[in-house]
């Protein structure tokens, strides 16, 4: 026996009736507070919508059992609870701002989709119902800014006028005759949702009665996804919070930026072109104390019989940028090597000068077995960074050691 489906006739529905056809365990679901066993019920006839077409399931109570999730198994609907129930009459209770909150969203697809289609010849290919913003898939040439903000436009001005949503029943061929936007190769008798001179589309979710009550829709962004681009958006309450919460942010670093809000963007580049100017003479003030540093530790270094010199040298109080232009010094002049360290980061450095003819990695590997780390490079220069920034110094004093 198949369930009923109370959602299709009437989405505001919040408390009903129904029987307890039959009650099994099922698997264990994750708690709050750890595993928990959890039941699987199916009901004569619910108002519980379960997750489908994008949109997620409904949550509430069955009797005093918490409702967890539904599912549309065939031409069931399976609904996972916290407690076992007895089977006979059970009364239902849907959680009202989530159902509400996914009407909103799922109409509010629905009415977008229909813009982006109709205006500018980019239908949906997919949609998604998450927990803080719905994404639509579009199939075809990226939508510029214009034509986001020209959909957005349309579809608020359809919100505003508060055009009627109803549900209409029909065959494949009688929805197609009607204008259905998208095609369904199904027997029998369908379910469709209609927007008011915008739409029409075979659909089994929870709508709205009005565009009104939508509130809102607001874009937010297109990404690329395969061969499709994905657009954010919000509707309702949903968009308020988003709305309220950017402009929260805008003014934030309008103040940290010492502007008004219209004028961050101006802001914003000027912030970055001084950031430009800094890194390039920090970079070349890097470069001039490297040079320096690498003429005076060389010129103490003493030379070793077989004709090289080992620098070995943890750095501290200084920024870890100079390690690797100052190895890189060091290891310009001839029969010399560079062991170096970073005290605060853990950060390391080997150089040297191709004629000192050692094997860097597999010095370096050797210093991984006692004191662990990432990193590798070439024959004459690695670059890593130890797990441990304590071991800094034993590491450089080992790696002189074996050299």
């Amino acid at each position: 026996m198949a369930t009923h489906r109370l959602y299709y006739d009437d989405s505001y529905l919040q408390n009903f009736e129904a029987r307890i056809l039959t009650c099994e365990p099922g698997a264990t679901i994750s708690g709050p507070s750890g595993p928990i066993p959890s039941w699987e019920i199916i009901l004569d006839q619910t108002a519980f919508y379960p997750t489908s077409g994008g949109q997620p399931h409904d949550i509430g109570l069955l009797a005093e059992a918490n409702v967890l999730d539904v599912r549309d198994e065939s031409d069931d609907i399976v609904h996972i609870v916290d407690q076992e129930l007895a089977s006979g009459p059970v009364k239902g209770c849907v959680q009202w701002p989530r159902r509400f909150d996914h009407m909103q969203q799922h109409t509010g697809q629905h009415l977008l989709s229909a813009m982006f289609q109709e205006r500018f010849g980019l239908p949906t290919v997919s949609f998604h119902l998450g927990a803080e913003l719905c994404t639509i898939d579009l199939r075809g040439p990226e939508p510029s800014s214009e034509i986001l903000q020209g959909a957005q436009r349309a579809a608020n001005k359809a919100i505003f006028e508060d055009r009627p949503v109803t549900v209409r029943y029909g065959t494949a061929d009688q929805l197609a005759q009607l204008g259905v936007r998208k095609d369904v190769d199904r027997q029998g008798i369908l379910r469709a949702i209609e927007i008011d001179s915008a739409d029409l589309q075979p659909c089994g979710g929870t709508h709205v009665k009005s565009l009104g009550q939508i509130g809102m829709v607001l874009v937010r962004r297109v990404t690329k996804v395969r061969q499709d681009w994905r657009v954010e958006f919000a509707c309702g309450a949903r968009a308020e919070r988003l709305a309220t919460a950017d402009f929260q942010s805008l003014r934030d670093a309008a103040e940290r930026l010492s502007c008004a809000p219209d004028e961050i963007r101006v802001a914003i580049d000027k912030a970055l072109s001084e950031r430009d100017v800094h890194f390039k003479s920090l970079r070349a003030a890097l470069q001039q104390l490297a040079e320096a540093r690498a003429a005076l530790l060389i010129s103490s270094a003493p030379t070793r019989p077989d004709g090289m010199r080992i620098i070995a040298e943890v750095l501290h109080d200084t920024s870890a940028d100079l390690l690797l232009p100052l190895a890189t010094e060091i290891s310009k002049a001839g029969a010399t090597i560079a062991l170096l360290a970073h005290e605060e980061t853990g950060q390391i450095a080997f150089a040297q000068h191709p004629s000192a003819a050692k094997d860097m990695p597999a010095l370096l590997k050797q210093i991984f077995e006692k004191y662990p780390g990432k990193g590798g490079g070439t024959r004459d220069f690695v670059r890593a960074k130890l797990t441990s920034p304590q071991d800094c110094h034993p590491a450089i004093t080992q790696a002189a050691t074996l050299l």
